[in-house]
């Protein structure tokens, strides 16, 4: 027996006419009706691969928009989503028949419907970009494709395997995603388990064949649970309903073979729901709970007080049984309920009359608004490989819910930074920002947040980011904003940060050019695309809007069109920066040829006690023995065979970053001291940051490109004679 049924899953108008007439939608059904007669005519003799007519599939997308209680432009457009683009049906012909909303509608889904995901992943980046415009323009439009889509995963066995195993990936990395941020659960849930289905049918048979076992034993107990709730809160608590939930196959799945739990270890795979009428019911509910089942500790979570991104609230508690057997409690409203498996689709649900007070749409709207900001927010993004990446980290399941010190929630992604959270608060808090405090306790600003982390923001009065933050912060959102200052506000220097990056990387890889060849050589390439002149290309470079390594392959493959014997016998990887032991001045013991990357935590120079951490897929991070990061007893640490030895090669030839703090007493003319001493000693500078402190001092943070740390202790000593310093620290 199989969780979905084997059998292609269609409806037909009748099943349609059934769900809007037993629904509370008011929706124009003579509209609808034309719609369908249009579609059916339209679609003639049509059939899919499996043979069955094609009406029966726009119909099928109808009633899963329809059972998501969607308005009637949007079941309009579901019926006829696959006329433009399957029949001799124009646009402007749909427009006239049935208004300029369906029109757009339909226009969305066809360009979307177009969009190869699966390409190589520049064309896959750029055409998940054109999918949020339309998302952007009109949210509905991406309601009607992930309804087009979960049909489509229902009727999957006839396709080749390849096909499903592709439509399958897409589902995982783009559209569930962005179903779970819509907060329509019960499209997420289904296009995530079918879709493992096909990834890995053996995992997903293992888990199911569990479940099934185990079906007959779970009603009893559920039974049982309902019976003790039910026979307390029936004379205090009226029109409690008590449903038993299985967690979604998918869900299991990532808890079992890719966290190495067993079933057994997993909480919450069964969970008794518990559905009343008001938020205080809600509360009266979990004390009743409580009373008769013992909670487990740092198992209770309530997402009422604190909802999710996508809208989510309900409480969470895990509890034992009389026999010491585990499970979930989830207690909410009906609003909740109906909020927690459509999400924004409940927005039209709303709309259509059945909020009564006109909080719920206001909520929901807010919802949309925010959805739209994100995804307006990824736009931004110059290079479009970093779209799929970010859709991923943005809208996906995993959030962290951190308190500012006033006691506000805020809600980001897992592995977020301080940073992250000081642009979520404002831009300009973003931009001041010079450190955090977690728990009252400075922290780095690598720091990853945690839930009920209480996160203050320190800042200066100027604006003065850190390039080096966007590779350290999570959301796009920040990534974006730190790019767009530096793109306004240091033009002049980034476009000479980005030509000499530029020359530096041409140098590496063998390719010599000219001062006079550089603007006929980019424009022959066409890398400027929507960049005026080869400076704002420069520009983009420099800021980060463009990542070098990412274009070096095209560059160095037309580099070899024109000029093939200087490269003859050059061959460079075109790999992101990371250097190897070449470059990198260290050796990683009992490995003679591996990428290196230096930490951001504690910017080790040569000099210091090193080690190196084995990363996943970058090869080994160098930190600092004394680093924060490192365990002091690497033995006792969780993963202790990823620690590996390192030293510093006799001679390295190359500059390193670091960080001072120096503590001086406040006057004018201070910076330009510090700034003319590292000038006369030829230290490259890439931040200074100046702040006042109490009792008349100042702190001024620079950092600054040096040797080792011989040649620091140099740069420091120097810098002590400058009048009114009081202390310099490395960072």
């Amino acid at each position: 027996m199989s969780r979905f049924s084997n059998v292609a899953h269609y409806q037909d108008y009748s099943e349609l006419e059934h769900i809007l007439e037993t629904s509370n939608n008011n929706c124009d059904m003579e509209k609808i009706r034309s719609a369908y007669s249009f579609a059916e005519k339209c679609h003639g003799d049509q059939r899919r691969v499996s043979g069955i007519p094609y009406i029966l599939h726009p119909t099928s997308v109808a009633c899963i928009v329809a059972e998501l209680g969607m308005d009637t432009d949007t079941i309009c457009g579901a019926l006829l989503h696959d006329t433009v683009e399957d029949t001799y049906v124009t646009l402007e012909e749909v427009g006239r028949r049935f208004g300029a909303d369906v029109a757009k509608l339909i226009d969305g889904v066809t360009k979307i419907s177009k969009i190869p995901y699966s390409s190589r992943e520049e064309q896959q980046a750029e055409n998940i970009r054109k999918m949020l415009i339309a998302m952007a323009d009109d949210i509905r439009v991406i309601i009607i494709k992930l309804a087009d889509r979960l049909h489509n995963m229902r009727t999957m066995d006839c396709m080749p395997e390849q096909k499903r195993r592709d439509k399958s990936l897409e589902n995982m990395q783009v559209f569930a995603p962005i179903a779970h941020r819509l907060g329509i659960k019960a499209i997420k849930d289904e296009l995530e388990d079918r879709s493992l289905q096909y990834l890995d049918p053996i995992g997903y048979s293992e888990i199911e064949n569990t479940l099934l076992m185990n079906e007959e034993g779970r009603d009893k107990f559920i039974e049982e649970i309902k019976a003790q709730l039910l026979a307390k809160t029936k004379d205090t608590i009226k029109n409690v309903f008590i449903s038993g939930r299985v967690k979604s196959i998918n869900s299991i799945y990532r808890k079992t073979f890719m966290r190495g739990q067993s079933i057994d270890q997993i909480f919450d795979v069964f969970a008794v729901r518990v559905i009343v009428d008001n938020v205080s019911d809600c509360y009266n509910v979990l004390g009743v709970v409580h009373d008769i089942f013992k909670p487990i500790p740092n198992r209770f979570k309530d997402y009422i007080s604190m909802p999710k991104p996508n809208m989510y609230q309900s409480l969470h508690t895990t509890v034992l049984d009389k026999n010491a057997i585990p499970f979930e409690v989830q207690i909410r409203t009906w609003e909740m309920h109906y909020t927690a498996e459509y999400g924004i689709a409940a927005h039209w649900k709303y709309k259509l009359g059945m909020d009564k007070n006109g909080k719920v749409e206001d909520r929901l709207h807010k919802n949309i608004e925010n959805v739209r900001k994100m995804i307006l927010e990824q736009l931004q993004t110059e290079d479009a490989t970093d779209i799929a990446r970010n859709i991923r980290n943005d809208f996906e399941e995993n959030d962290v819910y951190v308190f500012t010190p006033k006691g506000d929630v805020m809600s980001l992604p897992r592995g977020s930074t301080p940073i992250d959270l000081a642009y979520l608060i404002h831009t300009q808090v973003g931009h001041r920002m010079v450190g955090a405090k977690i728990n009252n306790k400075i922290v780095s600003i690598d720091y990853k947040l945690r839930t009920g982390d209480i996160c203050e923001i320190l800042t200066q009065k100027e604006e003065h980011p850190n390039r080096a933050w966007i590779d350290i912060c999570k959301t796009a959102s920040a990534k974006s904003k730190i790019r767009q200052w530096f793109k306004h506000e240091k033009r002049d220097e980034n476009i000479v940060e980005g030509k000499a990056m530029i020359e530096r990387e041409f140098k590496r890889q063998g390719m010599n050019l000219t001062e006079e060849e550089y603007p006929e050589f980019f424009r022959s390439v066409s890398v400027k695309k929507q960049y005026n002149t080869l400076d704002d290309f420069y520009a983009a470079v420099g800021y980060g809007g463009i990542q070098l390594w990412k274009i070096m392959p095209r560059l160095r493959e037309e580099y070899q069109k024109t000029y093939a014997s200087d490269l003859e016998s050059i061959t460079v990887p075109p790999v992101p920066e990371k250097r190897s032991k070449a470059s990198s001045g260290v050796i990683i013991e009992g490995n003679d040829d591996v990428l290196v990357k230096f930490s951001n935590c504690c910017n080790p120079l040569p000099g210091d006690e090193i080690i190196g951490y084995i990363t996943r897929g970058y090869g080994v991070s160098i930190h600092k023995r004394t680093c924060t990061n490192v365990p002091k007893d690497i033995s006792q640490s969780e993963e202790p065979e990823r620690w590996v030895s390192c030293f510093w090669e006799e001679q390295v030839d190359e500059a390193f970053r670091s960080t001072l703090q120096i503590t001086a007493t406040d006057r004018s003319g201070l910076l330009a001291d510090v700034t003319v001493k590292l000038s006369t000693m030829h230290i490259n500078i890439h931040t200074l940051n100046s702040r006042e402190v109490k009792n008349n001092k100042a702190v001024v943070t620079v950092t600054i490109d040096v040797m080792g740390r011989n040649h620091l202790r140099g740069v420091i000593s120097r810098l002590s004679d400058i009048n009114g310093i009081e202390e310099i620290k490395r960072l």
